[in-house]
């Protein structure tokens, strides 16, 4: 049987039912509720996921290439278990709390007035990311590429450089100790 191919069409309020598994290019998706769906085996190609429900989605084998989601929940995703290949999106506005991301290489991704928390990021490759005006409360950065990657507007991270590869990474002075917490030293932020 042949996957169905849509090309720039607009879904808008559509729940998982109305989705067909197949290949989506240029296309939106506008304040949809894709909670607890399958899309393993779905590729998306330059699509928009805006004011989406994702959560608890099922990824195995999907593609996502130069997707772009904004103001969308999407708790608990697993994208250790999409397709690898050509992997690449960017985040605005979105809650991501509890999503993994073990061993991704998503370099130069762009997570912007996001909410990361307790989101797992062991070994992956965020070398070159930005990470503009997040919060990164319980974030688990483990052997994880984070060379040139720029933390200096987000928050609550707590990054040992002693396990993670930090290179030219930008970070501010106010969240400083976010990169000491392991060394069990006080910093006086008064002098």
């Amino acid at each position: 049987m042949k996957e169905a191919y849509f090309l720039d069409e607009t879904f808008e309020s559509a729940g998982f039912s109305q989705i067909q598994k197949g290949e989506y290019e240029n296309c939106i998706f506008r304040n949809c509720n894709l909670e607890y769906a399958d899309l393993s085996g779905f590729s998306f190609i330059d699509c928009k996921f805006v004011g989406c429900n994702l959560s608890l989605t099922k990824l195995v084998s999907t593609a996502f290439r130069n997707v772009v989601f904004k103001e969308s929940k999407m708790f608990g995703l697993h994208f250790d278990d999409c397709n690898e290949f050509g992997m690449s999106f960017s985040f605005d506005g979105c809650a991501l709390n509890n999503s993994v991301f073990y061993k991704a290489t998503i370099r130069k991704t762009i997570f912007k007035n996001s909410k990361l928390i307790e989101v797992d990021f062991t070994e992956s490759d965020l070398s070159s990311s930005v990470f503009n005006n997040c919060d990164l409360s319980g974030a688990v950065f483990d052997n994880t590429n984070l060379e040139k990657a720029d933390f200096r507007t987000s928050v609550h991270y707590a990054i040992d450089p002693l396990k993670n590869r930090l290179k030219k990474a930008k970070f501010s002075l106010s969240e400083i100790p976010g990169l000491l917490h392991q060394f069990d030293i006080e910093i006086d932020k008064n002098g």
